[in-house]
């Protein structure tokens, strides 16, 4: 796939303008949401991702198209897992409802800003250094393996790092949000940190921590830097309108992470599968390529990808389902 830098350009303006129109709406009136209008958000954003997907199918073939949709579906629900410890955060540092738009907006530019930069780096690798990919391959299987020991999400997943601690302890801190700023100025003329910004120093680490598992997965179906970038930033549009619409049903996930490890694990052995069959390695097989490694065909991994992702939804809601008729059993004994 061949992009030209006017289409670039041209991308990257269009995205940058969707992205200012959220960035000055919410700006001026921070609130929450109503089902309907976030409803509508979230259609308008999956919409674009479809279209630009159509797009792509247009221009560059069904292959690139079927590489695109099948990121942006990994992205996507890499993202629902990140939304959740976002929703965790919130809860652990008490940010008032008005003011979630606001965290989870900065929270998502933030993530942008970092994957942008991780896609960079990863493809400047990837072009020098094929065998890169036994080494993501190897994190991805390593990431799904710590999903299915970690079980289930819960409060007690999201863990206070060394930057937050030192900002608790060396930051002069107030205890109120105030207007949502980071600082506010005392009737003494004092200028003290709101919590906001510990909050957003908690979101920022997180961002910088899946970034690390979400790039390497989505090179792990499209090596094309172009497909790579859109799906991330398509994935992340609309993520806080979705946090108000899925209300409780983030909680409902149980089974969320054993999906994502699946995930994760397919796509980490499908990249030392392909390293294997275009190895260089002097030192494996003497720098000559597995032939017997199978290549997957993007089909399959689409294929893979929804049906997983299909069935953990369906068994978390039919596990929180039978949970809650056992707690109305209980409590009508």
């Amino acid at each position: 796939m061949n992009v030209s830098a006017w289409v670039w350009v041209a991308t990257l303006v269009a995205l940058i303008a969707v992205l200012a129109v959220d960035l000055l709406i919410i700006g001026r009136r921070p609130h929450e949401p109503s089902m309907k209008e976030a409803g509508g958000w979230v259609a308008f954003y999956v919409g674009l991702a479809v279209l630009f997907g159509i797009g792509v199918w247009l221009a560059a073939g069904g292959q690139a198209a079927g590489e695109f949709y099948t990121g942006w579906l990994t992205e996507y629900s890499l993202s629902v897992d990140n939304l959740f410890v976002f929703v965790i955060i919130m809860a652990r540092f008490a940010v008032p409802r008005h003011l979630q738009q606001k965290v989870l907006l900065i929270g998502i530019v933030l993530a942008l800003v970092m994957r942008g930069a991780f896609i960079a780096a990863g493809a400047a690798l990837i072009s020098q250094f094929s065998w890169v990919f036994y080494i993501f391959g190897a994190f991805l299987v390593y990431t799904a393996i710590t999903l299915v020991k970690g079980g289930e999400n819960d409060e007690d997943d999201f863990k206070e790092n060394i930057l937050i601690r030192w900002a608790k302890r060396a930051l002069p801190l107030s205890s109120s949000f105030g207007d949502g700023r980071f600082s506010i100025v005392t009737e003494a003329g004092k200028r003290l940190f709101t919590p906001m910004l510990i909050v957003m120093i908690a979101i920022g680490t997180t961002d910088l921590i899946f970034a690390l598992d979400s790039i390497p997965a989505i090179f792990g179906i499209t090596k094309e830097p172009y497909l790579v970038f859109t799906a991330n930033v398509f994935a992340l549009m609309g993520l806080r309108q979705l946090f108000f619409l899925l209300g409780g049903l983030l909680e409902r996930l149980v089974y969320l992470n054993i999906g994502l490890a699946v995930v994760l694990a397919f796509i980490g052995v499908k990249l030392v599968l392909e390293a294997l069959h275009t190895n260089s390695l002097p030192f494996l097989h003497g720098g000559q390529p597995f032939h017997w490694a199978p290549e997957i065909p993007i089909w399959l991994s689409l294929l893979v990808i929804l049906g997983t992702l299909a069935v953990a939804t369906v068994a978390s809601l039919a596990k929180s389902s039978r949970d809650k008729k056992r707690e109305l059993i209980t409590a009508e004994r």
